[in-house]
C-alpha cells in the first residue's frame, strides 16, 4: 500500500500489510476455521437473558479483572486437563490475538523466535510492536523438527519463542515431551515458551498447560472462538504461572472486556458440554473429508485441526480458489504455493465444497 507522505507512519509499518481473510458471500465459508454450528435455541435465549441483566447497569464499567469468568474457565481447563488452576493462573481478553499483542509489549526485550509457516499474527503483532522477529524454520512436510528448534533456541536466545499446536495453518500438533525439550531450551537462555493452543479441543495430544506448574516460563495460550463456537463473542485466554499474569494487568488497557462479553461468555462455558458437544462430529467430518480429497488424487498434511491443508491440484492456488468461490465455496489461499485450506464445515458445506472440487481439478 503507498501512504501519503502527510502521514506519519511508522517506518518499520509502512511495508506491511493488514492481516484480514476475504469477507465475501458464499453458499459455504470455509476459510477461517470457524466452527460451523450455531449455539441452540435454548442457549441463545440463556445468553441473551445474561446480557439483558447487566444491560442495566452498562452505565457502569465491567469487572476490569473478569473474576467469575476467569474462575470458570479455571474450572474448565481444570477438567480437560487434570490441573489445579485458580483463577490467578488465567487472564482473558479481547480474543487470542489481544493475549498474543500484551504478551508482546510486556516481555519482548529481546529477540522472538517463531518456525514458519505458522500463524501469521505472532510475527506481524511482533512487527508492530517494534520486536526483532526471528523467522525459525520447519520440515519439508510442514512438521516442527524439535532438535532443530532447540537448536535455534540456544543459537538467539530469544526472550519468547513461540509455537502453534495443532498448527495454522498446516494442522500438525506437537507432542507434549516435545513442548518439553522446547521449555527446557528456552528456560536455559532465559526466556519464555509461548503455545499457542487455539485449536486444542480438537487434538488428541496432551496439553501444555499440565506443564505449567514445574515450567512457570511456559505460557499456554487458548481462545473460545473455535471449539466453543464462540467466534463472534471474541474470548481467548491465558493460562499461566501467577507471575506472568500479574504482568498481563500491567500493560492490558482499562476495562478492555465488556459487562455484555463477560455475561455470554459465562454463559457458554456453563453449556460447554453443548458446544463441546459439536467437536467430535467436526473430528468425524475431518477425517471423512481427508479421505474423499485422497480419493481425488489429492495430497493432505496430517491435521489435528477443523481444517485441511490440501494440494496436489494442477492449477495454481490462486486460480483455484478463484474458480471454486465462483462455485459458491470459499476456502483459504494461505500463501504456501500450491496448496489451500479447507475448513471443516457442515455436512451441507462440506459436501458442496467436494462437489465443486471434483468439477474443477
Amino acid at each position: 500500500m503507498s501512504w501519503p507522505s502527510w502521514l506519519p507512519l511508522r517506518e518499520t509499518l509502512r511495508p506491511l500489510s493488514a492481516y484480514g481473510a476475504p469477507q465475501v458471500p458464499a453458499q459455504a465459508s470455509l476459510n477461517t476455521n470457524e466452527n460451523p454450528y450455531s449455539p441452540s435455541p435454548a442457549l441463545q435465549k440463556a445468553i441473551t437473558d445474561a446480557v439483558a441483566k447487566v444491560a442495566a447497569d452498562l452505565n457502569r464499567y465491567p469487572d476490569r479483572d473478569a473474576t467469575v469468568l476467569r474462575t470458570k474457565l479455571a474450572t474448565y481447563i481444570n477438567e480437560r486437563s487434570g490441573t489445579g488452576f485458580t483463577l490467578d493462573n488465567i487472564w482473558a481478553a479481547n480474543g487470542s490475538n489481544e493475549i498474543i499483542q500484551s504478551i508482546f509489549l510486556a516481555f519482548a526485550q529481546g529477540p522472538v523466535l517463531g518456525f514458519t509457516p505458522s500463524y501469521s499474527m505472532h510475527p506481524l503483532i511482533a512487527k508492530t510492536t517494534g520486536a526483532q522477529w526471528i523467522d525459525g524454520k520447519r520440515n519439508p512436510d510442514f512438521s516442527l523438527n524439535t532438535q532443530d528448534a532447540v537448536t535455534e533456541i540456544i543459537k538467539n536466545k530469544p526472550t519468547l519463542t513461540f509455537i502453534t499446536t495443532p498448527n495454522n495453518p498446516t494442522g500438525g500438533a506437537v507432542s507434549i515431551e516435545a513442548i518439553q525439550q522446547l521449555a527446557d531450551a528456552a528456560q536455559s537462555v532465559g526466556g519464555l515458551l509461548v503455545v499457542d493452543e487455539a485449536y486444542a479441543e480438537f487434538s488428541q495430544e496432551l496439553s501444555a498447560v499440565t506443564l505449567i506448574s514445574k515450567n512457570p516460563h511456559v505460557i499456554v495460550i487458548r481462545t473460545m472462538s473455535k471449539a466453543f463456537a464462540f467466534a463472534g463473542a471474541r474470548v481467548g485466554y491465558l493460562v499461566s504461572d501467577v507471575a506472568v499474569k500479574d504482568a498481563m494487568m500491567i500493560v492490558r488497557l482499562p476495562y478492555h472486556l465488556s459487562a455484555l462479553t463477560q455475561a455470554a461468555a459465562q454463559v457458554a462455558i456453563d453449556h460447554r458440554a453443548e458446544l463441546l458437544g459439536g467437536v467430535s462430529t467436526l473430528i468425524a467430518a475431518r477425517a471423512e473429508l481427508v479421505d474423499a480429497l485422497h480419493q481425488m488424487g489429492l495430497h493432505t498434511i496430517p491435521s489435528s485441526a477443523n481444517f485441511i491443508l490440501f494440494t496436489g491440484f494442477k492449477q495454481d492456488a490462486p486460480q483455484l480458489w478463484s474458480a471454486l468461490l465462483e462455485k459458491g465455496v470459499l476456502i483459504r489461499d494461505v500463501g504456501l504455493s500450491g496448496y489451500l485450506r479447507v475448513t471443516i464445515g457442515n455436512e451441507a458445506e462440506n459436501q458442496l465444497f467436494i462437489s465443486a472440487l471434483k468439477e474443477l481439478i
